[in-house]
């Protein structure tokens, strides 16, 4: 038995061209240094207001409708920058985390969080957190 699936239109939703381009800069953004890539998202976050958790994981499944190359395992840093500057554009900003995993074998992760609730992610408490950039950064 086979069942029917319908996979959401390319930049289906509101806003689809901004999220087109947010993606777009989140996958030049993921390419920084990650000391780098702080500072910008830090820049990016001055004077947002934390996001909610709602906010964050619609938009996560917006980003993830849209780009392929976000959706995979492979595209978590892209993903969470993109997720974290579609937030900005609403004037609100999750916590975005970078970290790597807490036993062998070595693995990178990069996560959004909000209201205190990792999102769109199944368990992040095997990893590590090394950076984070919240809401109002400085």
């Amino acid at each position: 038995m086979t069942t029917e699936m319908t996979m959401p239109r390319r930049g289906a939703g509101p806003g689809g061209v901004r999220l087109r381009a947010a993606i777009g800069a989140a996958l030049l953004l993921a390419k920084l240094k990650p000391g780098r890539l702080r500072k910008v998202l830090a820049l990016v976050s001055t004077g947002a207001r934390p996001a909610s958790y709602d906010q964050t994981l619609e938009t996560y499944e917006r980003v993830v409708a849209t780009s392929r190359k976000c959706a995979g395992w492979y595209g978590c840093l892209p993903r969470s920058i993109a997720i974290s500057l579609v937030c900005r554009m609403s004037g609100t900003f999750p916590e975005w985390h970078a970290g790597v995993r807490n036993a062998p074998p070595f693995q990178p992760h990069a996560w959004v969080s909000a209201g205190g609730r990792t999102v769109g992610e199944q368990n992040v408490t095997d990893f590590r957190p090394l950076m984070k950039v919240g809401p109002g950064a400085d």
